[in-house]
């Protein structure tokens, strides 16, 4: 049993090392290609189709994706499905990106002269250059694959991956060329977290100050746990003179005082809070307040949200930073 975990763990190493290769490979080949890929999406205002079959579907589907989330309007077109009426999609111009391990799939050629009534410019992405589609392509992105890296040598991983790779460094120079901005993302993501973190902000959903438990730095324990008990945010404010920052107390500083010799009516809040938490202020995106409450040696549940002159108005909980 344990040969065999050992022989998985050899074989998983060989698939990513490969993958590595290949990548690393791409990176020094692919520029002349993609200035000329440039040339063709840019300037075009319509879709740009994207075509693959099998396992190159899957991977032509995710470009696509990833093409019309970051400002260029694609979709994805199955080559057995395109002769059965879903050549529809295509208007005069539309430039296709096809991708193709062998560049020989059947489905995939006889699309070539029917491309061509459409005058789509062809950009081919294949392991094949001398393959009746990479010789009939406007642009041929060879991916620089010998072979694949499976333990049987024939499984699309390493083409999958290195075609993917193609589709995002296209995506990728497409964002940078047409500026294409968080707040663009922000607006064709409005759902999800993705949307949250980017369109709303702190103050949309922070507790307010009126909700939390706050408290000054000579109070005892004892009111400190009375205070949270009865507003369980997971944390206390600590404030001093027009609501001014001093510290905060978490339920684990709670935790760790209980286990200090002496009365809880002897011990005071200023004795156990983080006088130096971080923080953030309240018009900041909450992505922000995410980075922030994620960033440093550990994690925070809780982040206090300040204004400009640095006056508590709110606590920031993650639970409520991801709610849906």
């Amino acid at each position: 049993m344990d040969s065999h975990i050992g022989e998985a763990l050899v074989a998983a190493e060989a698939v990513l090392a490969g993958e590595e290769v290949v990548i690393h490979n791409l990176r020094r080949t692919i520029k002349a290609s993609l200035r000329e890929i440039l040339e063709i999406l840019l300037p075009h205002r319509g879709h740009t189709i994207v075509v693959g079959m099998g396992k190159s579907g899957y991977i032509a589907q995710k470009i696509a994706a990833t093409l019309t989330s970051t400002g260029t309007r694609a979709v994805y077109l199955h080559p057995g499905e395109a002769v059965h009426g879903d050549l529809g999609i295509y208007e005069e111009g539309d430039p296709s990106i096809i991708l193709s391990k062998s560049g020989t799939s059947e489905e995939v050629v006889r699309l070539i002269p029917i491309l061509r009534q459409f005058h789509s410019k062809i950009i081919a992405i294949t392991a094949n250059i001398h393959s009746e589609l990479a010789c009939s392509a406007d642009v041929t992105v060879d991916i620089g694959l010998h072979g694949e890296h499976d333990p049987i040598g024939i499984v699309p991983t390493t083409s999958a991956v290195a075609s993917l790779a193609v589709g995002d460094a296209i995506a990728c120079a497409l964002m940078k060329a047409k500026n294409f901005t968080k707040k663009d993302f922000a607006t064709i993501h409005p759902a999800g977290q993705i949307g949250r973190n980017l369109l709303l902000l702190v103050r949309d959903v922070m507790t307010p100050l009126a909700d939390i438990a706050c408290l000054k730095g000579n109070e005892t324990l004892r009111e400190v746990v009375i205070a949270m008990t009865e507003k369980p945010l997971g944390g206390a404010l600590i404030l001093g003179e027009n609501n001014k920052l001093d510290g905060i107390i978490t339920d684990g500083d709670i935790r760790r005082a209980l286990g200090i010799n002496g009365s809880i009516d002897q011990i005071f809040a200023k004795d156990i809070m983080s006088n130096r938490p971080r923080t953030v202020i309240s018009s900041a995106r909450l992505g922000e307040a995410l980075d922030v409450m994620e960033s440093g040696c550990s994690a925070v549940s809780v982040l206090p949200v300040v204004d400009e002159r640095r006056c508590a108005v709110g606590l920031l909980r993650l639970h409520d930073a991801y709610r849906k």
